[in-house]
């Protein structure tokens, strides 16, 4: 049974997950606009983020084996804490590459936090019930996500409308213009400000808390001289389970993205103010969190971690191509809906992915981790197909995502291949 502080400890962890990742919703039409960029220049942000988690997610295994999981949050905490305190001189310069740059730190921070706080949730309990405890952590998330663009949207977006009516003036002068953009930027300052106050007193906590270091336990009960510990760990790692696992959580991850940070600039594409557009990411984290909520009842009494990742994967084709087929705001709203139907999609990946990887579960953990590149590069994809062909045809992109997703709950994720 779960204790209860640690478990409060890491969903505070997926707290700060979620408000950092789901800022991006609000940061990508907020520097498309201030720092005057294009769709595929916009997207940039997610790109860099994420492919943070790509680079350092072997890299985060090694370094939770040599020092812990409780030691490795705190350093990563810690990383995070760094990337947001570039924000200031970016705010200030209304430099993108400072931005970028801030966002690839956060990401490498995250990285080192998701794969050691992931493990937690998924571990501390049966392995058939992995996915609802992931989801309670999901709650925690999608909440932050829910907040995340609400708040920072209040305070970047309610100087955005004025501004660019004032930009849509021909007589604008070129210097009046780039003092309103300096003003736009400086937004990011007070916000990010106390992030970085934040995730320095949170790393602090984390390294006095009373949080328990797993990785020990695992250790000592995992026989690690053996004879053919390699042949243990070559067939724990090369389970379908595992690596189909990987390559759905690169598609979904991709595809949760587009769902989310796509929903403000789609929006104001379609004429709807950015002050107003905020509502849409934070309805798709409300969205999320009732699938989740559905989860923690449903698994494992009415439904196995299987059957959930089979609904959602269908549903969430559905949901798309009705969003493609369905013409204006309409389809935003639509949308909206896919972060009910996602919801189950990453807790039951893991659940099933790390099932059976004992005291190789950190290095799994690492390569699913790796699997968020997902979010680096298919966003960026869609980006360049809406500067081409506009947002409606580029949603065209996450079908393939969920149809890979369905055939890894179909086929790979049977029972049998578990064991």
């Amino acid at each position: 049974m779960l204790k209860k502080t640690p478990l409060a400890i890491i969903g505070i962890l997926f707290f700060i997950f979620g408000f950092i990742t789901w800022l991006n919703s609000i940061l990508v039409p907020f520097l498309k606009i201030s720092c005057e960029l294009n769709h595929f220049e916009s997207y940039f942000v997610t790109f860099v983020f994420y492919i943070a988690y790509f680079i350092f997610a072997l890299p985060s295994a090694k370094v939770i084996d040599k020092i812990g999981y409780r030691k490795s949050i705190t350093v990563g905490l810690a990383v995070m804490a760094l990337g947001a305190l570039l924000f200031i001189p970016a705010s200030l310069s209304r430099c993108y590459l400072f931005f970028l740059s801030g966002l690839f730190l956060m990401g490498a921070g995250l990285a080192l936090l998701q794969t050691a706080a992931n493990p937690y949730a998924a571990i501390l309990g049966p392995p058939e019930t992995a996915a609802r405890r992931i989801s309670i952590m999901g709650i925690c998330n999608k909440f932050a996500g829910a907040l995340a663009p609400l708040v920072f949207g209040t305070v970047a977006f309610k100087a955005e409308d004025e501004i660019m009516r004032r930009l849509e003036d021909p007589a604008l002068g070129f210097a009046i213009k780039e003092s309103m953009l300096d003003e736009l930027a400086h937004k990011c300052l007070i916000p990010y400000i106390l992030i970085v106050i934040f995730l320095t007193l949170l790393s602090l906590f984390i390294k006095y808390s009373n949080l328990p270091d797993i990785s020990k336990d695992q250790d000592m009960a995992s026989e690690e001289h053996e004879p053919g510990q390699t042949e243990n760990k070559f067939k724990a790692l090369s389970k379908p389970t595992l690596w189909g696992g990987v390559i759905a959580l690169f598609f979904y991850v991709g595809a949760e993205v587009i769902s989310v940070d796509t929903l403000t600039s789609n929006a104001i594409s379609l004429g709807v103010s950015p002050s107003s557009a905020k509502i849409f990411p934070a309805m798709s984290m409300v969205a999320f969190i009732i699938g989740y909520l559905l989860g923690i009842i449903g698994i494992p009494k009415l439904f196995s971690q299987r059957t959930a990742l089979i609904f959602s994967a269908s549903a969430s084709i559905a949901v798309s191509l009705a969003a493609i087929f369905t013409p204006g705001l309409a389809s935003v709203y639509i949308l909206v809906w896919l972060g009910f139907t996602n919801a189950m999609i990453w807790p039951a990946i893991w659940g099933i992915a790390i099932q059976g990887l004992g005291r190789f579960t950190s290095t799994g953990s690492s390569l699913l981790i790796m699997a968020i590149v997902g979010g680096a590069i298919i966003p960026l994809v869609f980006g360049k197909l809406a500067d081409g062909v506009g947002y409606h045809q580029a949603y065209w992109i996450v079908i393939p995502c969920y149809l890979f997703i369905l055939g890894y709950a179909l086929f790979a994720a049977k029972p049998r291949m578990l064991k």
